[in-house]
């Protein structure tokens, strides 16, 4: 306990027994009060020295009975005192130990009952969590499956078909286009999912950043074509990382630069950028020609559900992209930061540290 704190704690102490010192107060002065109508009665019955005594052991008794009750309490105002610095610690009720007084029994006892209730709740809602979480984690995977088998039975289909068929050629197109994006949303969920166990799917190793960026281009390659989009990479870049995460971090930052390029007419570029600046340290820019973000919109991207000025228009935005690889990154050791011009464009920079892997949080 600091010395500020101990110095509160007294002041509580002495303000709580104020009505009993008070009361103490008033009945020395009644006794003192007797002692002297009894020596107007019988003068030199009672010695005035006797009563002074008398005041001085009744102050000393009340100081020693304060000072007594304090040391017995002082732990127990401790105790309390480092519950509420740990407020915010699930176990911080338990800390108060030391009771001495029937009230803070039953105090303590309060609390105890109190912290097992809310562990109780927590745990159950912890378990109504985890089933929720093992069924969406279950009904994505399923999903996947029929989503697949369409896909690839839309292939197949268009390529069987004779080039002068161009009305169900570009049906055939639209529907691969729609799985596409069922895909990419369950997949979205997927990892959203995975978040919180996000330590026990983790694989930290040496990445060819470049190869990742090349393999995310070819899954979106037929979305690029189609809106004239043309992708080019810029370096070389190994990091340390997770190959997995990163890869889903570099889809969903596509995803984004497709989505709010398409609108604009004519050729646009989708500029990878990779440079390295010492032993595993380096960046990733991601610079498209789209529609660029409101200035007023850039403070909240990052926040969940937040589709912004521009998302609202496009229809698409599920406010979820750039939150989720907020929370990849930050738990990878990585730094994101996103700049952007209104009716120009956008770049998203994404920087890797060698220490930041450690201090994963």
């Amino acid at each position: 306990m600091s010395r500020s704190e101990n110095r509160m704690s007294k002041i509580k102490f002495l303000t709580d027994r104020l009505l009993y010192v008070l009361c103490l107060f008033i009945v020395i002065a009644l006794a003192c009060a007797l002692f002297f109508l009894e020596n107007a009665r019988y003068p030199g019955f009672i010695d005035l020295g006797t009563i002074s005594y008398f005041v001085a052991l009744s102050f000393f008794v009340i100081g020693v009975w304060l000072l007594v009750d304090y040391m017995r309490q002082r732990y127990y105002f401790k105790q309390v005192n480092e519950a509420i610095e740990r407020s915010d610690d699930l176990n911080g009720a338990t800390i108060v130990q030391s009771v001495v007084t029937a009230e803070q029994k039953l105090v303590s006892s309060l609390l105890q009952e109190q912290h097992r209730a809310y562990l109780n709740e927590l745990n159950k809602y912890r378990r109504q969590q985890e089933l929720h979480n093992h069924f969406v984690l279950q009904w994505v995977h399923h999903m996947k499956t029929p989503v697949s088998v369409v896909d690839l039975h839309m292939q197949e289909a268009i390529h069987d078909l004779p080039s002068s068929e161009g009305e169900q050629r570009a049906l055939i197109s639209s529907i691969q286009e729609e799985t596409e994006r069922m895909t990419r949303g369950l997949d979205m969920m997927l990892y959203t999912a995975r978040l919180d166990k996000f330590e026990l799917d983790l694989h930290v190793r040496r990445v060819a950043l470049h190869e990742k960026i090349r393999s995310a281009i070819n899954e979106h390659k037929r979305l690029c074509i189609k809106h004239s989009i043309f992708p080019r990479i810029e370096g070389e870049a190994w990091m340390e990382t997770d190959e997995k995460w990163i890869l889903f971090v570099i889809n969903q930052l596509i995803g984004n630069a497709i989505k709010y390029s398409k609108g604009k007419q004519g050729s646009k570029h989708l500029l990878f950028r990779l440079t390295t600046q010492g032993e595993g340290m380096g960046t990733l820019e991601v610079v498209d020609e789209g529609i660029g973000i409101a200035p007023h919109d850039l403070p909240r991207i990052f926040d969940p559900f937040f589709t912004g000025e521009n998302g609202r228009t496009t229809g698409e935005s599920t406010g979820m992209g750039l939150y989720l690889t907020k929370r990849v990154c930050s738990r990878l050791g990585h730094t994101v930061t996103v700049q952007s011009q209104l009716g120009e464009g956008t770049t998203v920079t994404i920087q890797f540290q060698p220490s930041g892997i450690h201090v994963m949080g």
